[in-house]
């Protein structure tokens, strides 16, 4: 997920359970209802939203929220 285009929040998703199953961190998801696509991804009992469609800044802020290197995914 190195390239430098927008990312689809759900290949992110899939990339970063694969990643904490790896590791042996907890890993969850909870889909925000309502307008917008958001959610809250948490790692370890740390939390941040997503958004649909992610860019590679995005990935770097969530992956620095949730305390995870930036090659993770």
């Amino acid at each position: 997920m190195s390239d430098m285009r927008a990312v689809n929040r759900d290949a992110f998703l899939r990339d970063l359970r694969r990643y904490c199953r790896k590791t042996g961190r907890s890993f969850e998801w909870i889909a925000v209802r309502g307008k917008g696509g958001h959610g809250i991804v948490t790692v370890d009992g740390l939390s941040t939203v997503a958004q649909t469609t992610l860019r590679p800044l995005h990935i770097e802020t969530i992956l620095k929220q949730l305390g995870l290197p930036k090659d993770a995914v």
